[in-house]
């Protein structure tokens, strides 16, 4: 099964699809919360990312999170291992696993429908009928705002910020060789800055109506 080949069924004739929109953020974006709103709207199921922020953060240190680890085993160095000193390179049967196996999980995920957050979605399912890509951003100072009402400073925040958004991006460039911060893939880019969580849901949910009437 391929990206563009996804599982159908036809029901009187027609072939469809469970509809999906794919998201990807910059860090503080809002897209759990948004994404949550969507599925609900859309009446199919949320799909988390395969890697939180503490995660990612922890991870950056050198601690081991099994297929976060191996993930970053395949970006540079600088986020993993000592000072200064490059990473071991993931292997090719190592980064090629890793690749099938969540290509196989975002599949899965398409042919049940919803929300899917990041995990490559919007490159692996550029071609799959009735599905938005999705990108949402906000100014620099709303997004490290946002990210510290969860309970952070805004230091804090700011550190992740910069380190998540690049772990994300290298891992994408370095795995399936596109890079999410490019607007190529995308349909619809939202300012989270300037919209609210429900009107953001909202706008999703009709410019997915809109791309599967088309």
């Amino acid at each position: 099964m391929t990206a563009s080949q996804p599982n159908t069924a036809t029901v009187e004739g027609r072939t469809t699809h469970n509809p999906v929109v794919t998201l990807f953020e910059s860090y503080g974006s809002g897209a759990q919360r948004i994404g949550r709103l969507v599925a609900d709207a859309l009446g199919y199921p949320y799909h988390e990312q395969a890697f939180s922020s503490e995660q990612i953060e922890a991870g950056s240190r050198g601690e081991n999170f099994g297929p976060l680890s191996r993930a970053l085993h395949a970006i540079s160095g600088s986020f993993i291992g000592t000072e200064g000193g490059p990473a071991v390179a993931m292997t090719q049967r190592e980064t090629y696993d890793l690749i099938r196996e969540n290509t196989e999980t975002v599949l899965g995920y398409a042919e049940e429908g919803g929300v899917i957050l990041g995990r490559n979605a919007t490159f692996i399912l550029r071609d799959r009928p009735r599905t938005l890509h999705v990108k949402l951003d906000a100014p620099l100072e709303t997004l490290i705002a946002r990210a510290a009402a969860s309970g952070i400073s805004e230091k804090v925040a700011a550190r992740r910020m910069r380190n998540e958004d690049q772990i994300r991006a290298d891992m994408s460039v370095n795995t399936y060789h596109w890079d999410p911060r490019k607007l190529d893939h995308y349909d619809l880019v939202l300012n989270t800055g300037q919209l609210d969580e429900n009107t953001s849901a909202k706008i999703i949910v009709e410019a997915l109506r809109v791309k599967s009437a088309g």
